[in-house]
């Protein structure tokens, strides 16, 4: 791979050892990809930052990044972590988890990164068309990629961490035309009525498509929480990077291959992914995290009602989302639910919470739950799961 003068000091350590070892993790992966050269990004996005699915591990790693000077080269924004700091119901768990959580956070904040804390950091700055990006956690890739126009591979926490020092990735995969052609039609013959079936959908596709780019034809519909929630599910069970939309069923000449989806796939993925028929013991929307909007349809569903004792109703965004939404935040809280920062239920320990069982119309949350928490899952609607909320 080509590297400038400037990028051949920063390899041999010139700059220093953060940057030195930033580069040779760009390097090593531009040389297993192919790629001919290292090209500028307008901003990073960085997983890793929950203790409960990175453990020890990193920090070491963190620590001594941080300690030879390395510092953020562009715009970096962080993904979740495992902790909603001083929020009440998260003091319930152990001093270790939460200081080795607030260590994590402090590394990454050395070393310059923005303390987002979200899964949705294009609410926060919504990225060019056509710019060039170094995003790892895949729905916000695939959102990237699918309804922003721009261009990203799906990232690990590591490499993403690297051009965030470097402000440059590899110029492969995603970042070239003839990699973002889709080769797949997929029409989709069933009822979609709500964002759940949409992530339904998307869980059924990603385990077909492994990391093919769909066409997809036949959508009712396409609004942006539909879209969220369709692309969310299809990276969690697979691999796609990316998806378009189309009305006509369009006949491109990359597509190879065309396949159709209906009632049938959709209700044994359903089935599959609903483990539950109790009572909820957490009603959690947020996964993606929250946009502006869907504070406000929550907000409006909440308005004059009050959630029932015994049960716990959480809304995950970001904080730059909370703040616009100060209205809707005080509805939803007025009610006594909680509009939760920082965090979301795929990434912290529900059962040291007291979550046994858990209600969403998130997939992506329904996908990884049970596995990682131990917890069963009840899938439902946005509005069913407000419902039941409410319900007396």
């Amino acid at each position: 791979m080509y590297l400038t003068k400037e990028e051949e000091r920063i390899y041999d350590g010139e700059l220093g050892w953060a940057y030195q070892v930033s580069m040779k993790i760009l390097v090593k992966l531009g040389d297993l990809y192919g790629a001919k050269r290292l090209i500028p990004i307008d901003s990073a996005h960085i997983s890793g930052v929950a203790y409960k699915t990175v453990g020890d591990a990193p920090i070491e790693f963190l620590r001594a990044l941080a300690d030879s000077g390395g510092k953020a080269a562009v715009q970096a924004t962080t993904n979740p972590s495992s902790i909603s700091f001083g929020n009440p119901p998260f003091n319930a768990l152990s001093r270790e988890l939460i200081e080795k959580q607030a260590e994590i956070i402090g590394l990454y904040e050395r070393m310059g990164l923005e303390l987002t804390l979200t899964c949705t950091p294009y609410y926060i700055r919504r990225p060019r068309s056509g710019s060039n990006l170094s995003w790892a956690e895949s729905s916000a890739v695939i959102y990237a990629n699918s309804l922003l126009n721009a261009w990203t591979n799906r990232e690990g926490g590591p490499s993403a961490l690297a051009s965030a020092l470097i402000g440059k990735t590899p110029d492969h995969g995603l970042h070239r035309p003839e990699n973002r052609q889709a080769s797949i039609l997929v029409r989709v013959e069933a009822d979609l009525e709500s964002e759940l079936d949409y992530g339904v959908l998307g869980i059924c596709l990603g385990e077909i498509l492994g990391d093919k780019i769909p066409v997809i034809y036949g959508l009712p519909r396409c609004e942006e929480l539909s879209l969220k929630q369709l692309g969310a599910a299809m990276a969690t069970s697979g691999m796609t990077p990316m998806f378009y939309l189309s009305e006509k069923g369009g006949n491109g000449s990359s597509i190879e291959e065309k396949i159709s989806i209906g009632e049938r796939d959709l209700r044994a993925s359903y089935e599959r992914l609903t483990s539950a028929y109790e009572k909820p013991d957490l009603i959690f929307i947020g996964c993606p995290h929250c946009s502006l909007e869907e504070l406000k349809t929550i907000a409006r569903y909440l308005e004059g009602k009050r959630v029932r004792p015994g049960i716990k109703l959480w809304v995950c965004t970001s904080n730059h989302v909370r703040r616009d939404a100060k209205e809707y935040v005080e509805i939803i809280e007025a009610s006594g639910g909680q509009v939760i920062c920082d965090t979301c239920a795929v990434v912290t320990w529900l059962r040291d919470l007291g979550i046994e069982i858990l209600m969403t119309n998130s997939v992506k949350t329904a996908h990884y739950t049970p596995s990682m928490s131990g917890v069963k899952v009840i899938l439902s609607p946005l509005e069913d799961c407000l419902r039941e909320a409410c319900q007396k």
